[in-house]
């Protein structure tokens, strides 16, 4: 075989080999991309203090309400929360918070809208937290 015919020889063999990589791409992208649709699918998770997790901005009205929402641990009217969180009850202001609060009900992340205009958490049951009074003995505090 003369050297040209060597040469073209490794040159198919070289072609077959990045076509078989090529292949094994396609399969690892198609893979890929069932693995994305696929979770695309599931619910978010939520975490369990939004506080802690610096999802919510400390100081903000969000993370006031949020805070208020988790010691009362029920859901409560707008203007219950502006009231709670030192805002004035004004048409704004109810506007404001509630288009806010809206915004994360739409994506079912942290707040909850049982009713018009009340919020609530969600996942009240899974706060790591334990409540403010946990450990007090009520016998010992009289």
């Amino acid at each position: 075989m003369s050297l040209r015919g060597k040469f073209e020889d490794k040159i198919k063999k070289k072609e077959l080999e990045i076509q078989e990589y090529e292949n094994k791409m396609k399969e690892a992208k198609a893979y890929l991309q069932a693995l994305q649709d696929a979770i695309k699918l599931l619910p978010r998770e939520n975490p369990v203090n939004p506080l802690k997790s610096n999802i919510l901005r400390p100081g903000s009205n969000i993370a006031k309400t949020y805070e208020f929402l988790k010691k009362t641990g029920k859901p409560m009217h707008v203007n219950d929360i502006l009231d709670a969180i030192g805002k004035k009850i004004s048409n704004k202001e109810k506007i404001s918070l509630s288009g806010s609060l809206g915004w994360y009900v739409r994506r079912k992340e942290i707040f909850s809208r049982p009713a018009p205009n009340t919020f609530g958490l969600l996942n009240t049951d899974d706060l790591e937290e334990p409540p403010e009074d946990f450990g007090i003995d009520e016998k010992n505090e009289n």
